[in-house]
């Protein structure tokens, strides 16, 4: 869908009425609130008692409670006062879009969603102000934001690994998950 409400409420609009699913798992990158979860760790959100919700845990993920921000949380201190405030356990910015719309559209959906920085653990780069209107990154400002802190590319190249380690467990999840058929 890409990153945030905008984007989400836009792609899960054309794509629910264009192919009428049976169930939506909305999947990505979460910033860990909660400082007991890890990096590379997948969390879920469903409707409890369900089956959906009995079987997105024996694939391994564990339950959560997701904040769905409109912006990117970026230091461990804002992460914690998240945590304080909302009492939830991890960040991400489009889970609540889709998944409203998809209560409102009477189709099953789950937030599946996996770690890539924990609380404990600041980003790189403030992505809040690298970001153009549509929410994407704005590459001219990242490159301009590297030339002015070139160390930051070290770290930056750093943060890429772990995304990628993310996105593998997330995958290796999913696998599983879609294995174990959801039907």
């Amino acid at each position: 869908t890409g990153m945030g409400r905008d984007n989400a409420e836009q792609a899960i609009t054309g794509i629910i009425q264009e192919l009428k699913p049976k169930l939506v798992l909305t999947c990505g990158y979460a910033g860990g609130l909660n400082p007991a979860l890890n990096s590379n760790q997948v969390l879920f959100q469903t409707d409890e008692g369900t089956a959906l919700y009995d079987k997105l845990e024996a694939a391994g993920a564990s339950p959560v409670q997701f904040f769905c921000a409109r912006r990117v949380a970026i230091t461990a201190e804002e992460k914690m006062r998240l945590w304080r405030s909302t009492g939830l356990d991890a960040v991400e910015m489009e889970s609540e879009t889709i998944r409203d719309y998809c209560r409102e559209q009477n189709v099953p959906s789950a937030t599946v969603r996996v770690i890539s920085d924990s609380a404990k653990e600041d980003l790189p780069l403030d992505f809040n102000t690298l970001m153009s209107p549509a929410q994407k990154i704005n590459y001219g400002k990242l490159s301009w934001a590297l030339v002015r802190s070139p160390w930051k590319l070290a770290e930056l190249l750093a943060f890429q690994q772990k995304t990628i380690d993310a996105a593998k467990a997330l995958g290796a999840y999913l696998n599983k998950l879609l294995d174990a058929r959801l039907d």
